[in-house]
């Protein structure tokens, strides 16, 4: 019987245990997949990681993709949980528009430094599953929306089509920030990456 089609979990955990099980195997995944990379890092490394047999794991997860896929909703989730706060701060008390982008600007380094590894392997490395994507765009889509909000909202900015220019915003940070911690741009330290990305930023939404 063939391990290689279907990203689904065959068997959602429903017990205290069986969670505990799923967590072990996704953890040891993390850690098999940056170690040695995804395509040497088979099912067989991950269940002897996780101290499970490769039945249980089949129980869960069909094959690597749907591994990779329940990584990513994983880390999705996290950015989701922090960026919300973000959110939530940036609607309460938003400032100027400057100090908004910077510390927008800021949480994505965060985001992104917690486990740059991983992050590797996930959106570079790996096979991309249109799954994998999905998740991807749920977190850009309610950043966007917030962004959205923020911008119909704020005096400073000038722009036309704030929906537009939401998605711009978030899908052009999220994607030089994905760069500049994983290879660096132009030898920038930080601060000076987050200043340079901040003055983009912030000339496209003065208009």
């Amino acid at each position: 019987m063939s391990h290689e089609t279907g990203l689904t979990p065959r068997k959602k955990p429903l017990q205290r245990r069986a969670q505990e099980t799923v967590d072990a195997i996704l953890e040891a995944a993390a850690q098999v997949f940056a170690a040695a990379g995804y395509d040497e890092g088979t099912t067989n490394r991950i269940a002897e990681r996780a101290g499970v047999s490769i039945g249980s794991l089949y129980q869960y997860f069909p094959n690597k993709n749907a591994l990779l896929v329940a990584l990513v909703e994983r880390e999705v989730e996290s950015g989701m949980s922090r960026m919300e706060s973000w959110l939530a701060e940036a609607r309460s008390a938003p400032g100027d528009l400057q100090s908004l982008l910077l510390s927008f600007v800021a949480a994505l380094v965060e985001l992104h430094r917690a486990n740059p590894e991983l992050h590797r392997l996930l959106f570079e490395e790996a096979s991309h599953p249109p799954e994998l994507h999905d998740c991807v765009l749920r977190l850009e889509g309610t950043l966007a929306h917030g962004w959205e909000e923020i911008l119909i909202a704020h005096p400073e900015a000038v722009v036309s089509d704030p929906d537009t220019a939401a998605h711009f915003l978030v899908q052009t940070a999220e994607a030089l920030t994905h760069r500049f911690v994983q290879h660096g741009i132009h030898d920038l330290p930080g601060p000076a990456f987050e200043a340079e990305l901040v003055a983009l930023l912030h000339r496209y939404l003065r208009g």
